[in-house]
């Protein structure tokens, strides 16, 4: 009986031991407000298990094994801070992207590029524009012009082919105003201010001095609009390179000034420097093509006003001829 009653003793020493150690662990578990359940769950097992312990087995060292296990089962609950813990750790790693990454660079379109440009800037990419456009209205002028010139002046060559005289000449004509009816007009008024010499060779050479001024006129005439081309052609591009030295100038300035390499302010300012060089290309290159092709066209215009000429001087050696010979038979008779 005094074994037994010591056995019990003992149990119950166990028990309390077991209980006064749990009971730190359910004071933790309880100031998580997150999961108030795990901590108070946790001692139940504990104080259900020395009973069996004690009739199956006098030795009472095998009961505290389970307070071992209870605080191991509890430690994963300590650093579970719950709902509020997760959010924290989540919320640097989804935040901690956001300060590495770059500020958006804004739309580089080219008018949000010449909005943006400097004040000189937008002036030279202003007058290239302009520039580009006098440059297509001379092109659509002066092709018209030529084709017109030319169609008409190689109709009124056809038209004399087989006239005989510069009266006949005229007739064919009619009141058309032309090169070809103003070297008519010249060989017939030599012809009557000259009535009464007797030296053709003076008519002739006076008449082609006539010819030779009218040639010169239309020359400058046919010309009108070609140095324009020229000048577009030869200074653009230097023009768009001074609106790209300034800009980038001033790229240069506002770095400085933001203490920043960064490519989102770097390079607007950049592009829209360079945008004043493209403009300058724009406008010269196809001002150059154009000079070249008027350039060609001029010379086949200026070969037919050279015929005309040519067609009317022998009209007028006709004449003169024609004259003499008159003269000659009646001296004659």
């Amino acid at each position: 009986m005094k074994i037994t009653s010591f056995q019990a003793s003992l149990a119950a020493a166990v028990l309390l031991t077991v209980t006064w150690l749990a009971v730190p662990v359910s004071a933790q578990t309880q100031t998580q407000p997150a999961a108030p359940a795990r901590p108070v769950a946790a001692p139940a097992p504990v104080a259900a298990q020395p009973a069996p312990a004690v009739a199956a087995q006098p030795n009472a060292t095998a009961a505290p094994a389970p307070s071992t296990a209870a605080p191991a089962a509890a430690a994963p609950v300590a650093p579970m801070p719950g709902a509020s813990s997760t959010d924290a750790v989540v919320a640097p790693a989804s935040e901690a992207p956001k300060a590495g990454i770059a500020p958006a660079m804004k739309e580089l379109s080219p008018w949000v590029m010449f909005m943006s440009a400097d004040i000189i800037v937008k002036a030279v990419m202003i007058g290239l524009a302009f520039a580009s456009l006098v440059t297509w209205t001379v092109f659509i002028a002066k092709s018209i012009e030529l084709s017109v010139a030319s169609a008409k002046l190689r109709s009124a060559l056809k038209k004399i082919a087989e006239v005989r005289s510069l009266a006949e000449a005229q007739m064919a004509l009619g009141t058309k105003e032309g090169i070809l009816p103003s070297f008519l007009a010249a060989a017939l008024r030599e012809a009557r201010m000259s009535a009464g010499l007797s030296s053709d060779a003076g008519i002739k050479e006076r008449a082609a001095s006539s010819f030779l001024e009218i040639v010169r006129a239309e020359q400058r005439r046919i010309r009108i609009g070609m140095g324009v081309l020229a000048t577009i052609g030869s200074t653009s591009p230097f023009v768009g390179l001074f609106g790209t030295v300034w800009g980038i100038m001033n790229s240069f300035i506002g770095i400085s000034k933001s203490q920043t390499t960064n490519l989102a302010v770097v390079a607007p300012g950049i592009a829209e420097a360079l945008l004043a060089t493209a403009i300058g290309l724009v406008a010269a290159i196809p001002a150059v093509i154009i000079y070249n092709h008027f350039s060609r066209v001029t010379k086949g215009y200026l070969e037919l006003v050279s015929r005309a000429s040519g067609a009317a001087a022998r009209l007028l050696s006709r004449d003169l001829d024609r004259s003499h010979g008159g003269a000659h038979s009646r001296a004659a008779e």
